[in-house]
């Protein structure tokens, strides 16, 4: 029987703050990738952008990173990882991507050693023991399907990056009700030239919530109850995090 790709999922944005639906990308993908047959996810990672990003209405990358915490403390495989928050310059996407392709790869030599020191080295025992030797994981970009829009914004990508994004590692896209991701693919050569390394995942329960939604209802002292985790509710109100006094900054129009 032939083993199964282990995965690992990235997905890089403000969260600001994190919602149910940040959540959900990850269960959704997982699924999606497993039924194929052929990858079994092993690591979810939730990166929030670094505060050089620069857009208003964001708090402090301290914030979010605890506020990722929290709202993943009741996840046994999707972890927080503050790297790219803890960066003194906004990083782009591929670099961060290099960044954890890099980790998992030290990760699985690591392993590798490991095994190769603390194993008989008999011709019988390696035998045995050679459909357990580790595999590198596939590091995939987990992301809503809009961002496959973004790749047609002239001078937001560059077309080097995109082309090493989806060649190198893989997308795994979200697709919202009203998107239409496989048009983009098609109506794109380089997207289509890779388009057996780019998931489709459909959201079978529509769920919009979105996190401008969630500062625009807490700016105006309104329930988000049941649409963020409760834990980062409590730490909103303990810290004061997206108050009236921060209304006008909610107001603007702020990527979730």
């Amino acid at each position: 029987m032939r083993s199964r790709i282990p995965v690992i999922l990235l997905a890089c944005g403000s969260f600001n703050p994190t919602t149910h639906m940040h959540m959900r990308l990850f269960e959704l993908a997982r699924d999606h990738l497993h039924q194929t047959g052929r990858y079994e996810v092993i690591e979810g990672i939730m990166s929030p952008v670094s505060d050089k990003y620069g857009k208003k209405g964001l708090v402090s990358a301290r914030h979010r990173v605890a506020m990722a915490k929290l709202a993943l403390e009741t996840s046994d495989w999707i972890r927080v990882d503050p790297w790219e928050s803890q960066q003194d310059t906004w990083t782009e996407t591929v670099k961060v991507l290099r960044h954890h392709y890099n980790e998992a790869l030290r990760a699985f030599q690591s392993k590798k050693e490991f095994m190769r020191n603390n194993h008989p080295t008999e011709s019988s025992a390696e035998d045995s023991l050679s459909c357990q030797q580790p595999v590198l994981p596939e590091l995939k970009l987990l992301c809503g399907a809009d961002v496959l829009q973004t790749f047609k914004t002239p001078n937001l990508w560059k077309e080097e990056d995109i082309k090493e994004i989806v060649e190198k590692f893989g997308l795994v896209c979200i697709s919202r009700a009203g998107s239409d991701p496989s048009q983009l693919i098609q109506e794109s050569d380089l997207l289509s030239t890779f388009q057996h390394n780019i998931f489709l995942v459909r959201e079978w329960i529509q769920n919009e919530i979105s996190a401008t939604q969630i500062r625009w209802a807490l700016c105006r002292g309104l329930s988000v109850k049941y649409l963020i985790p409760d834990s980062v509710i409590a730490y909103i109100a303990q810290h004061g995090l997206y108050t009236a006094a921060r209304a006008a900054c909610c107001r603007a129009q702020i990527n979730p």
